[in-house]
């Protein structure tokens, strides 16, 4: 399989959009930064600590960001509560940053993964969970409605949510469950409202052999392309039948598409540190406010 290397010597990169001047935004986990990459070049667009995890961009040109908190705990620290998570966001216009929020319904968030917006201008988010010792936080997905008016916990007591997109018709949103190696899907009623009795989700089928799912990204024709740990990327169809695309990367994070068909995959290599571009089979699904 043939790419194109966009980048190298990031720092576990993770969370890709594909901008219209054709610069890509990512994160670097490692780093605690929001990166942007041009031209072959690396430049830093905001130092946001932490463990800046995913991202996406909002109706208002900002950068939303799913930040871990970061990958260890503060010298000192006893308990997973030290590192707070939380959701920031970007002004790509001034670099200026900010936290949104850390908590939900009075909860702390323990470790935001991954984030995808819909056509009303909300978005959804999931949770890994954080272990330390013989102590776990579970995981979450939860919605923030438009605008800024309120956050809801939408499904708590997974394992390790980490991905998340939406159906083209965005009647089901997708959570990829790392440590299962499981993609669930969440069946929705409304706009951030799963039907009534979903809230633990249906798994749509199982990763092969003993692969961890990542982030995904959503094709046109409604399949789930996951990043999977030690396999590259496995396309899944809503059914649960599955394909996947071997890449020379233990920690393969993230797929997001663009390109004037849709077809350019751009992914992230993170035990090499590289942002790769390649040709894809099928078009992806545009993201409602891609640049």
């Amino acid at each position: 399989m043939s790419f194109e290397v966009l980048a190298e010597g990031l720092q576990f990169p993770e969370g890709p959009i594909v901008m219209a001047d054709g610069s890509v935004i990512l994160v670097e986990i490692a780093r605690g930064t929001l990166s942007r990459v041009w031209n072959g070049k690396v430049e830093v667009v905001r130092d946001l600590g932490g463990g800046p995890n995913g991202a996406a961009l909002g109706p208002d040109g900002g950068v939303y960001v799913t930040n871990n908190g970061g990958g260890g705990l503060p010298s000192g620290a006893r308990s997973l509560a030290a590192v707070q998570g939380g959701v920031d966001r970007v002004d790509l216009a001034t670099g200026k940053g900010e936290r949104l929020f850390h908590h939900v319904g009075g909860n702390p968030l323990s470790a935001p993964n991954d984030i995808v917006f819909d056509r009303q201008g909300g978005y959804w988010f999931t949770d890994l969970g954080r272990t330390m010792g013989r102590v776990r936080h579970l995981s979450g997905l939860y919605y923030a409605a438009p605008g800024g008016a309120g956050v809801a916990e939408v499904s708590f007591g997974g394992t390790g949510y980490n991905g998340v997109g939406l159906s083209p018709d965005e009647t089901v949103v997708y959570a990829a469950e790392t440590h299962t190696g499981r993609l669930v899907a969440f069946d929705l009623a409304a706009p951030g409202t799963v039907v009534k009795g979903g809230r633990g989700g249906r798994v749509v089928g199982a990763a092969p052999g003993r692969a961890f799912f990542d982030s995904l990204a959503v094709q046109a024709n409604g399949d789930v392309c996951i990043a999977s740990i030690a396999d590259g990327v496995t396309t899944m169809s809503p059914s649960g039948a599955f394909t996947q695309t071997p890449l020379p990367d233990r920690m393969v994070t993230n797929i997001a598409f663009g390109g004037a068909d849709m077809r350019d995959a751009y992914i992230t290599l993170s035990q090499t540190g590289r942002l790769i571009r390649m040709r894809w089979p099928r078009p992806g699904l545009k993201l409602n406010f891609s640049a």
